[in-house]
C-alpha cells in the first residue's frame, strides 16, 4: 500500500498547519484510506491494529465537517473508558488549534457536572464521552442530538464487552437518521457486525491487512515461572534491561495493590491504576506517568485502552490475559508509531495453553526465554556501568581531579588501585572504612533482681507494721484463683498475713509477732430473679388468649421480687427462678396466637399442589435464553446475600452489574444467571475470589 502525504488528502490549510506543527508529514495507512471516504460523507467501518493512528483518521474529518458558527452538538464520539475519552479530546484540541470557534468537550463519569454543564452551555460542537454519562446528559436535556451530523464509535468492541450495548443502541436511535455513522475497532466480532447492519447505511469497509494482529516492532517473549517467584523475576528483568518506563498488567485490583507495595518496598517508583480509584486519583497518576514521574504503572485492563504515552519501553503481562484480544490491546501500549518495544509475559503452570491460544489468535510466534541467573544480573549491571563510564570518557564532559589523584599517587597507591576503589564506591560499596568504636562506658555492678513471685512475697512483709492496711485489703473482694488439687505449689497465704521469714541466726533476739486485725463480717443480700414489670402483663395476656393457665410457680414468680438477708457464712438457700423464655415456653405451641407464626414462601411442590401447572412454575424458574446459570459453593449458612455475589462478579471481572441476572441463594449453595457472552470470563476470574471469607468454587450449572 503506497503512502500519501497529508497535503494530498484535500484538507484545509488550518488542519495542515496543525499537522505540520505536530511534526507529521506522511499519513498512516488507515488515515490515507479513511479520511477521503469520511470527507465524502459515507459511513465507514474501520478496522486496524491498536496504535496505528485511528484517532486522527476520524478526528480530522470530524473537525473539517464541523460548522464553527453553529453552537450545538454536531459530532458525538463514544469511547469505552475515561482515559480514552480524554486522549481523544486532547488529540482533537491539537488538530483544531487553528480552527477558530470550534469547541471540543470531554464528558465522562467522575468529573464535575458543573464543568460539563458550563462547557455545553458555551456551545461545544464536538462531544467526546462515555456512553453512561452521555445517556445521563440526554435524560437531563443538557445534550440534544437534533443537529448531530456525525456519530463515531471508537473501540466499539470494548464498549460491547463492557456491557454498553443498550446505551449505545439508545443513543443511536435518538440520533437523526440522516447522520454519518463511523465504527472503528481493532476486532469485528458478531455483535459489532449486527450493530453495523442495523444502524449504518451502505458503509464502506476500510481494513488494513497485516500478517499478524500485533505490532511487528514489538519483541514478544514469555517466561515460565512459578507464581511465588514472579516478583523476583520481574525485578531481575528490570535490572538486566535497565528499564525506566513501562506498564505492568495484572488481572485483579488486589494483585495490582500487592505488586505496587512490593515494588515500592524495593525502591522502584511505581503507582497503580484500577477501577476502585476516583477520577481525580486516576488523572493524577496518569499525569505523573506521562511526565516520567513514575517508572512503572501497574494497572488492570482498564488501562489497556486510552494510554498513549511516548517511549514506553516494555509491557509486562504479570498475569496472562484470558483471551488474545486483551493481549493485543495490552502490548499495543508499546512500539507505537513505528518505535520498537518489548512485551514480556509470565506463564505459570497450565497457563502455557493460553500462550498457544494467543499465538493462534495473533498468528505470531511468542518465543520462550530463559530465566536469568543472579550472576548474569551482576554481569549485566557491570556491563551497563562500564558502558556509561566509557561514554563519559569518550565525550570528555567531566571535571578533572588531577590534584587528588597526584596526592594519592604520592602516598604510594598505584593508579589501578585508585580506579578500582572509585568504581567500588560508584557501584554502591562502603563509602569509607569503619570508624573506630567509641570507648565503652563503665558498667556498674547491680544486684540481680529476684523472680517476680519472690518480689511479691517480699512485698507482703513491708506492710506488716500497718494495721489499717492488714485490716482491709483492697483484694478482699476478689475471688481466689482456681487451685488444682494436683498443683504442688504452696497454697497462697491468707489475706492480711505477712510473708514467711527465714529462720533467725543463732544468738539473735526473738521477733515479737504482730497483731493481725481480722476483717469484719459481711452481710450478703440475695435477690430472686424475676421478670421485668412490663413482661408479666404480656405473659398473662398471651396465656389468657390461648385459653390456658400458668403454673403456680410461674404465677408466684410474676408477683414480684422478695429479699432474704443472711450472713455470709450460712449456706445459700436454693431458690427456683424462671427466665422469660421458660415462661413463654409454658404456653402450649398449638394454642399460640397466629401473629407469632411467620409464614414461609411456598416451594415448588407447594405451588404445584396449589393448582399451578408444572410448566408455568418451571418457566418462572427457567434461565433466559441469553443467560447461563452458574453454581457457587456459598449460601445462606455463610451469611451470603445476592448483593455479595453481584459485587464479587463486578469487582473481580470489571464488568457492570447489569450482566448479572437472577441470583438464587440456597442454604449451602447458590445459583446465578449471567450473560452468556461473559460466562467464561466470570468462571475463570471468580474461581480466585472470596465471598464473606469463603473461597469460591464456581461451575456451570
Amino acid at each position: 500500500m503506497s503512502t500519501k502525504l497529508f497535503s494530498e488528502l484535500g484538507l484545509s490549510p488550518e488542519i495542515l498547519k496543525a499537522i505540520e506543527k505536530l511534526g507529521f508529514e506522511k499519513a498512516a495507512p488507515i488515515q490515507a484510506e479513511a479520511i477521503p471516504v469520511l470527507l465524502s460523507g459515507r459511513d465507514v467501518v474501520g478496522q486496524s491494529q491498536t496504535g496505528s493512528g485511528k484517532t486522527a483518521a476520524f478526528a480530522i474529518p470530524a473537525i473539517e465537517k464541523t460548522d464553527a458558527t453553529l453552537k450545538a452538538v454536531q459530532v458525538l464520539i463514544l469511547c469505552p473508558t475515561r482515559e480514552l475519552a480524554v486522549q481523544v479530546a486532547e488529540e482533537i484540541h491539537k488538530l483544531a488549534l487553528f480552527k477558530r470557534g470550534i469547541i471540543s468537550l470531554p464528558i465522562y463519569g467522575g468529573q464535575s457536572y458543573e464543568r460539563q454543564f458550563w462547557g455545553l452551555k458555551q456551545g461545544a460542537q464536538i462531544v467526546i464521552g462515555t456512553p453512561g454519562r452521555v445517556m445521563d446528559h440526554m435524560r437531563r436535556g443538557t445534550i440534544r442530538l437534533d443537529t448531530l451530523k456525525m456519530m463515531i464509535l471508537d473501540e466499539a468492541d470494548v464498549m460491547l464487552n463492557m456491557g454498553f450495548r443498550e446505551d449505545i443502541e439508545t443513543i443511536l436511535k435518538d440520533a437523526p437518521k440522516e447522520r454519518q455513522t463511523i465504527f472503528f475497532s481493532a476486532t469485528m466480532p458478531r455483535p459489532i457486525r449486527d450493530l453495523i447492519e442495523k444502524y449504518s447505511r451502505d458503509p464502506q469497509n476500510v481494513k488494513i491487512e497485516q500478517k499478524a494482529m500485533t505490532v511487528p516492532t514489538v519483541e514478544q517473549v514469555y517466561y515460565e515461572v512459578d507464581r511465588r517467584f514472579k516478583v523476583d523475576l520481574l525485578t531481575r528483568l528490570i535490572d538486566i534491561y535497565d528499564l525506566k518506563l513501562g506498564i505492568i498488567f495484572c488481572n485483579t485490583k488486589r494483585m495490582v495493590d500487592e505488586l505496587v507495595d512490593h515494588l515500592e518496598a524495593q525502591g522502584y517508583m511505581a503507582d497503580r491504576l484500577h477501577g476502585d480509584m476516583t477520577q481525580m486519583q486516576r488523572d493524577r497518576v496518569m499525569n505523573k506517568f506521562r511526565k516520567s514521574g513514575l517508572e512503572f504503572l501497574v494497572a488492570t485492563d482498564i488501562a489497556a485502552r486510552g494510554i498513549d504515552v511516548d517511549d514506553i519501553q516494555v509491557v509486562f503481562n504479570y498475569d496472562l490475559p484470558y483471551d488474545g484480544e486483551d493481549y493485543v490491546h495490552r502490548i499495543g501500549r508499546t512500539g507505537r508509531a513505528g518505535r520498537t518495544g518489548r512485551a514480556i509475559s509470565f506463564v505459570a503452570g497450565r497457563e502455557l495453553f493460553q500462550i498457544r491460544n494467543i499465538e493462534r489468535y495473533t498468528n505470531m510466534r511468542i518465543q520462550r526465554a530463559k530465566i536469568p541467573t543472579v550472576d548474569e544480573v551482576h554481569e549485566v549491571r557491570a556491563s551497563l556501568f562500564l558502558e556509561k563510564l566509557r561514554t563519559t570518557l569518550t565525550v570528555g564532559e567531566y571535571k578533572k581531579q588531577d590534584h587528588l589523584i597526584e596526592r594519592l599517587l604520592e602516598e604510594g597507591f598505584n593508579s589501578t588501585d585508585i580506579a578500582s576503589a572509585l568504581i567500588h564506591h560508584l557501584q554502591g560499596g562502603d563509602a569509607a572504612p569503619a570508624k573506630p568504636a567509641p570507648p565503652e562506658e563503665p558498667v556498674f555492678d547491680r544486684p540481680e533482681r529476684p523472680p517476680y513471685r519472690e518480689r511479691r512475697d517480699d512485698r507482703g512483709g513491708r506492710y506488716e507494721d500497718r494495721p489499717a492496711y492488714n485490716a482491709r485489703s483492697r483484694d478482699d473482694d476478689r475471688r481466689p484463683p482456681y487451685r488444682d488439687s494436683r498443683d504442688e505449689r504452696p497454697a497462697p497465704r491468707p489475706y492480711g498475713t505477712a510473708a514467711p521469714r527465714p529462720a533467725s541466726a543463732p544468738g539473735a533476739s526473738p521477733r515479737v509477732p504482730k497483731t493481725i486485725i481480722p476483717p469484719p463480717k459481711r452481710i450478703v443480700k440475695t435477690f430472686h430473679t424475676t421478670p421485668a414489670p412490663a413482661v408479666a402483663p404480656a405473659v398473662k395476656a398471651v396465656a389468657g388468649r390461648a385459653g390456658s393457665s400458668l403454673p403456680a410457680a410461674v404465677e408466684k414468680s410474676l408477683s414480684g421480687a422478695h429479699e432474704v438477708t443472711r450472713p455470709a457464712s450460712e449456706t445459700k438457700p436454693e431458690v427456683k427462678t424462671f427466665s422469660d423464655s421458660e415462661i413463654l415456653a409454658s404456653v402450649k405451641p398449638e394454642t399460640q396466637a397466629p401473629e407469632f407464626i411467620k409464614p414461609k414462601p411456598a416451594p415448588f411442590y407447594a405451588k404445584v399442589a396449589a393448582g399451578e401447572s408444572k410448566k408455568r412454575v418451571k418457566a418462572e424458574r427457567a434461565t433466559p435464553a441469553d443467560q447461563t446459570r452458574l453454581h457457587l459453593n456459598v449460601g445462606e449458612e455463610m451469611g451470603v446475600v445476592p448483593i455479595d455475589v453481584v459485587n464479587s462478579i463486578a469487582g473481580e471481572t470489571g464488568l457492570p452489574g447489569k450482566v448479572v441476572g437472577k441470583v438464587d441463594i440456597r442454604e449451602r449453595h447458590s445459583f446465578v444467571d449471567v450473560a452468556t457472552e461473559h460466562a467464561n470470563a466470570i468462571l475463570a476470574k471468580l474461581n480466585r475470589a472470596e465471598i464473606k471469607g469463603h473461597k469460591v468454587k464456581i461451575k456451570a450449572a
